[in-house]
């Protein structure tokens, strides 16, 4: 059998991209490493800038977007894809168990927060533990809160939680930022943050939810305890393309190259939601992803 579109993993955008090509009338197969479809949001405890649904978990956003899906007669298999064969005309997909042939192919495997890999950050993901400030930062409003990292987005997020929380803590291991000037100017001249160079957090404390850190200064060794209400890890993404063979051209950090069109260097093969290079990645552009890739793909498939 060939599919019309194979759509590679079933976060937002992949879900998106699935209903889309459904409503236009074409074969379609989701393919996902994982039954829960959803991505990143399911470890969102509550999406409050998702337009018209303010206030909803990540669970049950993804559960809406699958079971939209399912109300089309989606159809979904469980998979990893190892490899993507360019035949021309028709591309390949290969998994452990079996292959699949299709006439295009929209990858979204979504990204991975890089970790801190300290005692408490995984247990207390989504209940004080962020990897994005702009979607949770509003619940942490006149609490004390930290941002650990040092490059662009941790400027940034420091500067937006000031805002509105009461005081934020940069955490950063060197002894020098490598985001842009501007941005250190402006964490700098902040009455609200407070930087702490050349220290790590060694562990995030608490029962149900975020209670404080301990930091270790690196020139002294020192480790220090900092009560606190929530923590935004901003170290880093990690684009999911490392294990596919095949792939479009990517940047330097991994990203899938493509623009607005989600057509990337192989005719027949679009990049969609976090996993392509893009200013901003969350739900709302990774749905938005999922829509464009779709509406090129129609054009392609018509010409």
């Amino acid at each position: 059998m060939i599919y019309d579109v194979i759509v590679v993993g079933a976060g937002p955008a992949g879900l998106a991209a699935a209903i889309y090509g459904k409503r236009a009338g074409r074969n379609i197969l989701v393919l996902d490493t994982s039954s829960f479809s959803g991505g990143q949001i399911l470890s969102t405890y509550e999406i409050d800038n998702y337009p018209g649904m303010p206030g909803i978990s990540g669970e049950d956003l993804a559960s809406a977007m699958r079971s939209h899906c399912e109300k089309l007669q989606v159809e979904f298999a469980r998979g990893r894809v190892t490899s993507i064969e360019d035949k021309g005309t028709t591309k390949e997909l290969i998994t452990k168990k079996a292959t699949y042939e299709t006439k295009t192919v929209v990858i979204a495997t979504g990204a991975s927060n890089k970790k801190l890999e300290c005692p408490g950050e995984e247990e207390l993901s989504g209940v004080g533990v962020s990897y994005c400030a702009t979607c949770d930062g509003a619940f942490f409003k006149d609490k004390i809160v930290a941002v650990v990292g040092g490059g662009d987005v941790a400027l940034e997020d420091a500067i937006y939680l000031a805002r509105f929380c009461s005081k934020v803590y940069l955490i950063h291991r060197r002894d020098e930022f490598r985001g842009a000037v501007v941005l250190q100017e402006q964490v700098k001249s902040s009455d609200k943050i407070q930087i702490l160079f050349d220290s790590t957090v060694e562990e995030i404390i608490g029962q149900d939810k975020v209670e404080g850190i301990n930091i270790k200064n690196k020139n002294t060794d020192q480790i220090e305890r900092i009560d606190l209400d929530g923590v935004f890890i901003a170290v880093g993404n990690i684009p999911n393309t490392g294990s596919i063979k095949g792939l479009p051209k990517q940047d330097e950090a991994g990203y899938i190259i493509a623009g607005e069109t989600c057509e990337t260097s192989v005719p027949g093969i679009y990049a969609a939601g976090d996993v392509r290079t893009k200013q901003l990645r969350q739900v709302i552009t990774a749905t938005s992803d999922g829509a464009n890739a779709i509406t090129s793909i129609e054009k392609y498939l018509q010409n």
